[in-house]
Order: C-alpha cells, then sequence, then structure tokens
C-alpha cells in the first residue's frame, strides 16, 4: 500500500566557490554602503572590517540567497513538483569552500485515475405527492394569513393574543416587548398557555417559565425567567382562499393550477439535489476506495487546518468564542487524519478527471456567483470582485464550480440502481 513516505525526496546540492565568493562580496558591499561605523564615512570602511564585524550577517544574507535558488534550480532540473518547503540539513559552509546543503521534501503524487466512468451509485428519481403540494400551499396561506382584533373576552386555548411581556429575574439582558402568543399551541411553552387561558386583556400576572435545555434561543436555554404577562388584544387569524387570486397576489401565475405546478417543480428540485447528494457522496467514496496513492503529509496537514477552521468558524456562527476552546494539536491530528486524508485524495482525484475530460468553470459561471456574493452583501459588483480577488476567494470559487461540475459528470455517468 501506497503511504506518504512515497512522497519523499531528498537532493544534496552543492555551491561551487565562484559563485559563492560573488555572492559573498555583493552581500558585503551592499552592507558596506548601508552600515555606519565611527571613523569612517558611509561606504569608506575597509571591507575586511566590515568582514570581521558582520560576520554572521554575512552568513545569513548569503544562505538566504544562495539556498533557495540553488534548490528551485535543482529541482527543476530533475522535474519535481515540491510540495510545501523544504527542510535543510547536513549545512556546510566554510571559508574557501563550495556550500554543501541537503534538502528533504514532498512532492505531489504522479498517478492515473481507475476507470472512472459508470460507477454505481445507489438512486431513484424522486416522486412528488399530492400532499406535499397542499402542505406548502398551506404554509402559503400561513404567511398571508391576517389577524383580526376581536372583542375583549377571556382568553380561551386557540386563541391568538397579543401579549406585553416584561422580565422581573432571571435573564441578563430584560426583555419588555408586545409578542403574539397561540395559546395551546404546539410552539407555546405550556407555562404561557396556563397562565394566559381565563385572562382578560388588560390584566396582569407573574409567571415561572423554565425553558428547556435545547430551546433554540441561546438566551432562554435552561433559564427559569419570571416574567410579567399582560394581554393586550384577542386576535383571529383568517386565511386567504386558495383560489386563482391567491395565485395572483403570490407572483408570476395566472391560476392556482399554474401555482401549484410551480410548487411541484420546486419541491421536486428540492428532493432531486438531495438524493444526487447522497448518490455523489457514494461515488466519491467509490472513486476513493479504488484510487489507492501516496498522499504528501502537507497536503493532510493543510486539510486538517482547514476541517479545523470550519468547525471553529461553526462555534462562532453559534456565539461561542473559538478564542475559549484549548486544541490538543496532536490529538487533532490523530482523530482527524483519516478523514482528512480521504478529502484529500478525492480533491486529487475530481481535480485529475476534470483535466482528462476538459471540465472547468466557465467565466459566465463565475461572474453569476460573483453576482450573487454582491447581491447578498448589498454592495457594486466591481467592489465585491475586487474584494474577492484581493483574499483569493476567486480562484476558490472557480475551483468549486469546477468541482461540483465534475461531481455532476460522475453521476451523469454512473450507473444507478435502486
Amino acid at each position: 500500500m501506497s503511504t506518504a513516505a512515497d512522497c519523499k525526496r531528498s537532493v544534496e546540492i552543492e555551491i561551487p566557490l565562484e559563485e559563492v565568493e560573488k555572492i559573498k562580496e555583493r552581500v558585503t558591499s551592499s552592507l558596506r554602503q548601508r552600515v555606519r561605523l565611527p571613523g569612517f564615512r558611509p561606504g569608506k570602511a575597509p571591507l575586511s572590517m566590515i568582514q570581521s564585524r558582520f560576520e554572521s550577517d554575512i552568513r545569513n544574507e548569503v544562505l538566504e540567497m544562495l539556498l533557495p535558488q540553488a534548490f528551485r534550480e535543482k529541482v527543476d532540473k530533475d522535474g519535481l513538483k515540491v510540495v510545501g518547503q523544504p527542510n535543510i540539513s547536513d549545512l556546510k559552509f566554510e571559508a574557501g569552500q563550495p556550500i554543501h546543503f541537503k534538502a528533504e521534501f514532498e512532492v505531489a503524487p504522479e498517478f492515473e485515475v481507475a476507470e472512472y466512468m459508470g460507477l454505481e451509485a445507489k438512486y431513484e428519481e424522486p416522486q412528488v405527492t399530492d400532499d406535499e403540494i397542499e402542505k406548502r400551499l398551506e404554509n402559503m396561506r400561513e404567511g398571508k394569513a391576517e389577524y383580526v382584533n376581536l372583542d375583549p373576552r377571556p382568553i380561551e386555548a386557540n386563541d391568538y393574543v397579543l401579549v406585553h411581556l416584561k422580565t422581573l429575574t432571571g435573564l441578563a439582558e430584560a426583555i419588555d416587548q408586545d409578542v403574539q402568543i397561540q395559546v395551546s399551541g404546539e410552539e407555546t411553552l405550556p407555562a404561557f398557555n396556563d397562565a394566559l387561558i381565563g385572562m382578560s386583556p388588560e390584566e396582569s400576572k407573574q409567571v415561572d417559565v423554565t425553558y428547556p435545555e435545547d430551546y433554540g434561543q441561546e438566551n432562554l436555554a435552561g433559564k427559569t425567567v419570571k416574567f410579567e404577562l399582560t394581554p393586550k388584544t384577542l386576535r383571529k387569524k383568517e386565511l386567504p382562499a386558495l383560489d386563482d387570486e391567491f395565485a395572483r397576489d403570490l407572483g408570476d401565475f395566472q391560476t392556482l393550477d399554474e401555482l401549484k405546478d410551480a410548487i411541484r417543480k420546486s419541491i421536486f428540485g428540492e428532493k432531486q439535489q438531495r438524493a444526487q447528494q447522497v448518490a455523489k457522496e457514494e461515488l466519491i467514496d467509490k472513486l476513493v476506495d479504488g484510487n489507492q496513492f501516496p498522499i504528501p503529509e502537507t497536503y493532510v496537514e493543510r486539510q486538517i487546518e482547514n476541517q479545523v477552521r470550519m468547525q471553529l468558524n461553526d462555534l462562532a456562527g453559534r456565539g461561542i468564542d473559538p478564542n475559549t476552546i484549548k486544541l490538543d494539536w496532536a490529538k487533532v491530528k490523530e482523530t482527524q487524519a483519516e478523514k482528512a486524508s480521504r478529502n484529500v485524495r478525492a480533491s486529487l482525484l475530481l481535480e485529475k478527471i476534470a483535466e482528462k475530460e476538459n471540465i472547468h468553470a466557465t467565466k459566465d459561471e463565475v461572474d453569476a456567483e460573483v453576482q450573487r456574493i454582491a447581491r447578498r452583501d448589498r454592495e457594486a459588483v466591481a467592489v465585491t470582485r475586487a474584494k474577492l480577488e484581493k483574499d483569493g476567494v476567486l480562484a476558490r470559487i472557480s475551483g468549486s464550480i469546477q468541482t461540483e461540475k465534475t461531481l455532476q459528470f460522475l453521476f451523469d455517468n454512473a450507473k444507478k440502481y435502486v
């Protein structure tokens, strides 16, 4: 089995004395112009004095100039695709002698993709039921619902009530606002139901409400809060009729049947995308399992860093400060190495297939994504493009589009089974 060690290379390089002396002389002359020594004007100090006083600086500058250049020339000559930075060892740099050193590094893997046309994947074209369409229509009706005020009376189950909520204890940031509550509704906590039933508008009552640990609002989850409830207005929900007029109000539809047809297509597209994504993940697994080749450790480490960064960003999005998390990097590498290796191998395989099949992102496809981001961020397209290009995101967008098109190519040419 191929391992990361198969990507490791080492070369021994010697830099001729003539070249060393030429660069050393250039560095010394440059340093002579820059430094100030007592009793000498800039550039007039004896070279022997500069060489004696700044021996270490001269040595470091010479090495910084010569080693990278010599390494690049050697690997270019040998046709090696270097990954990451080389590790320099066995350095010998003595007066009157050529420079000699050893460079250890990794190279990009050379491999051929096994047969990728006709891979098998479980997939069944999705179906859309009338019940699903009716449910989507009902959600649309709910979105267009109107709430009509009712004459004051004691509150009953299933009433919609505009309630003034005021926190008394239990929260660092107080709530003091009007909210609409459906009494006995599915999402209404029992404590609110028990308190509101039987109350009349403008009455006030105090109630302790304990929120579940998994409550959707993190500032309330798991807390017991004392509220003062004051019902303001009773309301009745009125839903619009499901007819052609309802369809016309929603957009470019003339009849209810046209709206239903659009809903059917929308639900089908959503289900198809989910089903295809599952099939594509199966295709990736089979592609990876069928193509074993060495992967540089550098690639895997970068992938682990990307995975961790994405996880930390996800935590930040949920209000958790990533700086409070102490990472045991050795443990992280151990637990995420396998996943990272598979992701790297999948990425390399998809790149190779895209190259073989001439699959790439078109200018129009990249432009469309830039325009979408500009609309989302509410800024000019030119401004968005400049930012994305500066941050290197434009290239990632192009790569992402290419990957999706390659996966679609594999799916289109796969053998589907149910």
